[in-house]
């Protein structure tokens, strides 16, 4: 069985979202505790998102501890500013599911 964990920062978005983003979100926990494959790479096999109307979930994978760790979720417009974030945070996230 994976694991998916979350930062604190993204709890935090998670609680002010919208009942059916919460709803969508918990889906994807469960598609990543059976599959951690899936959503799109983004440079990296382990940096992935997935979409959901005009907003993208972001996550971080580890195959060897079957571990995913759900960083951030935001609007597209936002995209860039929150891909830069994790690659510039990139060890500190690695870490958490090393």
């Amino acid at each position: 069985m994976n694991e998916v964990i979350e930062t604190e920062t993204f709890s935090k978005v998670y609680e002010a979202s919208e009942k059916k983003e919460q709803q969508w979100i918990d889906k994807m926990k469960d598609q990543l505790v059976n599959a951690l494959l899936v959503g799109k790479p983004l440079r990296y096999s382990w940096f992935r998102e997935k979409k959901f109307e005009n907003k993208r979930l972001y996550y971080l994978i580890n195959e060897k501890t079957e571990k995913a760790l759900l960083v951030a979720y935001g609007a597209k417009k936002d995209q860039q500013a929150i891909i830069t974030h994790i690659l510039l945070n990139k060890e500190r996230y690695l870490k958490l599911i090393s």
